[in-house]
């Protein structure tokens, strides 16, 4: 250590090059989020879509009252926007990491903070949060929406009813975990329409591929699709056809694919260059 001229030794500098933890790194990841134009309309057009479709579901259900059978799910109706939600939910998350690899500012941000799983966590936790936050103002928002509708006809549900507050706020878990799986699929590709195809193969195309087996299949595999068994969550009833896992196992299974997927981006994070 260099000595002044008065003998006296200089104070050290703390050297907290590449020390930054968990907390920084997540403010940090969230103002990334927050100063993204594109994150604002892609979440108001998440909104905007969910809570349309879902008016329009419901009132399709209003319409024919008497047709809707014994089995009719009024909170799932007024969720039947999420079908559409988990799309774009999908391709934020996926963009959350990709745009960061086609723009370069990855090579930045490992500058800035060498600790790679640090920067993996802290993106995934960041986007989780506003996933969640914007789920469940849209989950409610869809189905008070869509419960205002069928009221008109005697077929609503509410709040109270056993299931309902799980399956409402179970629709917001839904989107958020569909935007981890496809953060998980963009860290593993590095590319953002990769993992938004990735993504769409497992949620939509595998079960209709499912449905070209013999039905003896079917029976045994539905309930392990992915988005047959995470959506699970936001039902109160159960479906029609093969039996499905309970909400929370189903809901577990789902999760499960989006540990897989994300433990294969870390993996790939950590070993692969920027």
């Amino acid at each position: 250590m260099a000595v002044t001229t008065s003998g006296q030794r200089p104070a050290r500098l703390p050297d907290t090059a590449g020390r930054a933890g968990f907390p920084g790194a997540l403010r940090s990841e969230l103002t990334k989020l927050g100063s993204v134009r594109s994150s604002y309309w892609t979440l108001l057009a998440l909104a905007v879509l969910v809570v349309g479709f879902s008016v329009l579901g419901s009132a399709a259900a209003a319409s024919h009252p008497g047709q809707n059978g014994p089995g009719f799910d009024p909170t799932a109706r007024s969720l039947f926007g999420l079908y559409v939600g988990q799309l774009i939910i999908a391709a934020l998350g996926a963009l959350t990491v990709t745009a960061e690899y086609s723009t370069g500012m990855i090579a930045t941000s490992l500058t800035a903070l060498p600790r790679r799983p640090t920067i993996f966590a802290a993106k995934a936790a960041a986007f989780a949060l506003v996933a969640l936050g914007t789920g469940l103002v849209t989950s409610f928002a869809a189905f008070f929406t869509g419960q205002a509708v069928m009221a008109r006809v005697h077929i609503n549900a509410t709040l109270t009813q056993p299931g309902v507050l799980r399956a409402v706020t179970g629709g917001a878990l839904f989107l958020a975990v569909c935007g981890l799986l496809a953060y998980g699929l963009g860290t593993l590709l590095r590319h953002t329409a990769g993992a938004i195809t990735a993504t769409v193969l497992l949620l939509f195309v595998a079960t209709l591929l499912v449905n070209t087996l013999p039905q003896s299949w079917q029976d045994r595999v539905d309930k392990w699709l992915p988005a047959l068994a995470g959506g699970q969550i936001w039902a109160t009833r159960p479906a029609h056809g093969p039996p499905l896992f309970a909400p929370w196992t189903g809901f577990a299974v789902f999760c499960g694919y989006a540990a897989i997927a994300m433990t294969a981006g870390l993996i790939s994070f950590t070993r692969r260059d920027a």
